[in-house]
C-alpha cells in the first residue's frame, strides 16, 4: 500500500499531538523522502506513548528530511 506523504505527515502530528508539529507540512517533503518518511511513519504508528526526547528526535529526523 502506498501511503501519501501528506497522510503520513498529518497521522505523525495526531499521534505525537505537538503543538510545533504545525510547522511541518507535507508539501515539505517530496518523493525521494518517501522511504524514511515511511519508516519514521511506522515507528510512530507501533508506539503507545513518547518521551520529551522521543519526540524531540523525531521532529528533528522530520526536520533533516525537509526540501533544502
Amino acid at each position: 500500500m502506498h501511503l501519501s506523504v501528506e497522510y503520513m505527515i498529518e497521522k505523525i502530528k495526531e499521534k505525537l499531538k505537538v503543538l510545533n508539529f504545525d510547522a511541518i507540512k507535507s508539501s515539505h517533503f517530496d518523493e525521494e523522502m518517501y522511504n524514511e518518511l515511511k519508516e519514521i511513519y511506522e515507528m510512530v504508528m507501533k508506539k503507545q506513548s513518547f518521551s520529551p526526547s522521543e519526540m524531540q528526535a523525531i521532529a528533528e529526523e522530520l526536520g533533516n528530511l525537509r526540501k533544502k
